[in-house]
């Protein structure tokens, strides 16, 4: 039987580039639909703000989801390798997706509404636990020397060209269309449309290659039986310590993005249109910054690379107040460039630094473990507990959940062992 020639290193990453991208463009159109659309058409028994926390606690519900994912799709991706495992992570996704887009609503069925909305909103929380541990794997086990966090951070881009994408959509139906039509069906499309991106990455991923990490481990015959198991009776502390360092980074993106646009059009007065248009410039610095925090990983070191970010969120936290309430549209969009760019600043080291904490037998689940119990304890709370903080205390408080949240992750990663600069 002919062997197959590795994939070239372009295809590779674009295989990790563009999984992670359709991943986080459902993942993002979930967000923006948590808090445009969902309060109004599964929850209108509630009165406004309650409809908002209860559409936002079916948006933490993926989060809850994603550890499972990561254990599923760990399992088969440290048994049985990375491509299959991407592939079967990405059509959970998908499919989850595109059946949101055919929910009936509250007025047509009920309570089976939302209860429907949840499952799916399982369903794409369990293939983005599986998703983002493979792409990183991927990328980071087929890079030279010296390069790591450079292909570390392809998956990591993936974040941001996601959200472009879901936040230009939902951008050119609200140019077309009246809010009586984005409403009644318009929502729906952003969906729905994700199928045909998923067709494109399930083409992309079918013609790449197993990584040469994991052909080792195959040929010497090391994988592990269990690796769940492996990773908590083994790796305890360097499953808590990974799962610590990434706190401030979901804490900070949450924030920034499915916060922001709530407080931004309810609670200051923007329009939807309007912030949303400051929120794609801040998000252009989210994508600029993480090939800068890359370049910096491969010179000075990982660990290095996220501690300094990490300093400039907490510095970002006690700014939070005066900048995000300046009355101003254009220094509302300097807070979004800044809050975005420190995103970038420790998105971009954070895959690579995980995948390095772990052995290759249990890479995929453990990296991917970390990294969704992260978004457990930091993502999936942050927008409920920074809309509390900000209606009972003001949003002074929600910088300091921010900061307190990042001197969390300080403390872990002063624990994450030094590496030698390759």
């Amino acid at each position: 039987m002919p062997v197959r020639a590795p994939a070239s290193p372009r295809r590779i990453l674009f295989a990790s580039l563009i999984g992670t991208t359709i991943e986080f463009f459902d993942f993002y159109i979930y967000a923006t639909a948590a808090v445009l659309v969902f309060p109004k058409l599964f929850f209108p028994a509630s009165e406004p703000t309650a409809a908002t926390l209860q559409s936002l606690a079916t948006f933490a519900l993926a989060f809850l989801a994603r550890p499972l994912g990561s254990a599923v799709f760990g399992h088969y991706g440290d048994r049985i390798g990375r491509k299959a495992t991407l592939v079967a992570a990405l059509l959970t996704m998908g499919i989850s997706t595109v059946l949101i887009g055919l929910l009936p609503t509250y007025g047509q069925v009920g309570v089976l509404a939302p209860a429907l909305l949840a499952l799916c909103r399982f369903g794409q929380g369990l293939g983005l636990g599986g998703e983002w541990g493979g792409a990183v794997r991927l990328a980071t086990e087929n890079a030279p020397p010296g390069k790591r966090a450079w292909y570390g951070m392809f998956p990591q881009l993936g974040a941001p060209l996601g959200f472009l994408c879901s936040t230009g959509v939902f951008l050119v139906l609200a140019h077309f269309l009246d809010e009586g039509q984005f409403m009644a069906w318009g929502w729906r499309v952003p969906f729905l449309a994700s199928a045909a991106l998923v067709l494109v990455g399930l083409w992309v991923r079918l013609r790449i290659t197993e990584t040469p990490a994991f052909q080792k481990t195959l040929e010497r015959e090391e994988r592990e039986r269990l690796p769940m198991a492996t990773v908590l009776l083994r790796h305890p502390g360097t499953l808590v310590v990974g799962t610590l360092a990434l706190m401030a980074t979901f804490v900070l993106f949450y924030l920034m993005t499915v916060f922001a646009l709530s407080w931004g059009t309810a609670g200051l007065g923007y329009d939807r249109e309007q912030f949303l248009l400051l929120q794609m410039v801040g998000v252009l610095c989210f994508a600029a910054t993480i090939p800068l925090s890359a370049v910096y990983a491969d010179r000075f070191g990982r660990r290095r690379a996220m501690i300094v970010a990490t300093a400039g969120i907490i510095l970002f936290g006690l700014l939070f107040k005066p900048l995000f309430e300046a009355g101003s549209a254009w220094q509302v969009l300097l807070f979004l460039c800044v809050g975005l760019g420190l995103m970038g600043l420790t998105y971009g080291p954070c895959g690579t630094i995980l995948a390095e904490m772990f052995p290759t037998p249990v890479r995929y689940t453990g990296a991917s473990l970390a990294f969704n119990l992260a978004g457990i304890l930091g993502a999936s709370p942050a927008p409920y507990i920074a809309t509390k903080l900000a209606g009972e205390h003001g949003i002074g408080a929600v910088g300091a959940y921010m900061a307190g949240m990042a001197m969390l992750t300080l403390l872990a990663l002063l624990l994450v062992p030094r590496r030698p600069v390759e």
